[in-house]
């Protein structure tokens, strides 16, 4: 049987699958922002995850057997027979998972669901999401039966937002199918298009639980390195400068402290202890790391504090600038940015704050955050000048133009030269 696929969800995870699944297969994309499927129509993507050629290579082929067509119309999925989600799965203001996405997504892939058809979650969620909460949804608005009639199967994304050389043709892709033949299938389908191959999981649980312990380990790490710099501050040692030294061993782990936000790292180790909790388990080092890097913006901005009252620089009414509020450097993702725990912790003591990134959506910014970005930078204007986020751009900056005669400049990243700067992280 020809496979034609439905990517339901656009994002920085689902327009990249789309793009390259589009280049074997006859691809819909699906997505309920109509502003996003009218910006993709017309070659662009505002994520920047996808370069206009390659997106308009795929929309404008005239071979009908393969490319791309983008909708928000819930018909146009109806003929497809392989149905991919990959919409978001948020946290809410108490770190409680948000499947609200992943239910409306299943609800809609139900209304044209048919026998034979294939339903790949790609979404991060807790080990049992896929069985006990989608394919409830899945049949109880197709009418079908769960591996009788339709199947399911779960393959993470392993996307990393910004990051050009970790694309995803390059990356393993562990997959997953509710039934053995239909874990080959899935697993055959992705190994058509992913160049670095494919781990086939034994399970649809299995696959979901690796998924959610990547980042929840990766957190918990930076955790570490967060800790190691609150320690070696108050011992007045340079933190970069003990990890340079020791990562001169083979086997250390070169890491390092900094804001850890965005829709993975900040959200996943939660999704895994939200499960652990259900079945009894209260997780401490998971949350622990979690709680200790959900402080370091408020850590940052109180360690800024303390450098102006040493350095005799008022701190009402100081003039701010803060340099990226994305939630990682040469990306324009500003999901779960912790740069806005700086911003609100400075605000609260009455500064003015001129937030510049050349590489956030200006109006994203200002609904999400309500934070009016600064086009241009002043010169000899700034008191103090927080490093946040390592664009590129920021790299080349000659801060010295910023600067007025007593200015201090707090290096979040560590990517600054030591000598132009008074601290960092």
């Amino acid at each position: 049987m020809k496979k034609t696929i439905a990517i339901i969800g656009l994002g920085y995870v689902g327009l990249p699958l789309a793009v390259e699944f589009a280049k074997k297969y006859e691809v819909v994309g699906f997505d309920i922002n109509k502003t996003r499927i009218k910006a993709l129509n017309e070659g662009h993507d505002d994520t920047l995850e996808v370069s206009d050629n390659d997106l308009k290579d795929v929309i404008y082929q005239k071979d009908n057997s393969t490319g791309l067509k983008l909708s928000y119309n819930e018909t146009s999925i109806a003929s497809c027979n392989i149905y991919i989600v990959t919409v978001p799965t948020p946290i809410d203001k108490n770190n409680r998972p948000v499947l609200k996405p992943l239910v409306e997504a299943s609800k809609t892939i139900a209304k044209v669901l048919k026998k034979g058809d294939i339903v790949i979650y790609e979404s991060t969620v807790y080990p049992g999401v896929t069985e006990d909460i989608c394919v409830p949804v899945l049949e109880e608005f197709s009418g079908l039966k769960f591996n009788t009639d339709f199947y399911c199967g779960y393959s993470p994304e392993r996307i990393n937002p910004g990051d050009k050389t970790h694309t995803i043709s390059n990356i393993k892709k562990v997959t997953s199918g509710s039934t053995k033949t239909i874990g080959e299938e899935i697993n055959n389908l992705y190994a058509s298009i992913i160049t670095a191959g494919t781990h086939l999981a034994p399970t649809i649980k299995v696959a979901e639980a690796a998924k959610v312990i990547e980042n929840a380990q990766r957190d918990i790490n930076i955790a570490f390195v967060n800790e190691l710099a609150k320690i070696f501050n108050k011992l007045d040692i340079d933190t970069h400068a003990v990890l340079e030294a020791a990562a001169t061993k083979w086997n250390f782990l070169p890491f390092k402290p900094g804001l850890v936000g965005g829709h993975c790292i900040g959200v996943d180790p939660y999704y895994l202890a939200q499960k652990a909790q259900e079945v009894g388990y209260h997780p401490e080092i998971i949350l622990a790391g979690r709680r200790l890097n959900d402080s370091m913006g408020e850590y940052v901005a109180v360690e800024v504090l303390k450098l102006m009252v040493q350095n005799d620089i008022n701190i009402k009414h100081s003039k701010v600038l803060m340099l990226g509020i994305t939630f990682k450097e040469n990306c324009p993702d500003i999901r779960n940015t912790k740069a806005i725990s700086v911003y609100h912790a400075l605000e609260s003591f009455n500064m003015d704050i001129d937030v510049y990134d050349p590489w956030a959506a200006p109006i994203e910014v200002s609904n999400e955050y309500s934070i009016s970005l600064i086009k241009e930078l002043k010169s000899n204007f700034y008191d103090v000048i927080i490093h946040v986020v390592a664009h590129r751009e920021f790299l080349e900056l000659d801060l010295n133009t910023l600067k007025k005669e007593k200015t201090l400049i707090y290096d979040v990243k560590g990517s600054l030269d030591i000598e132009d700067i008074d601290r960092r992280l």
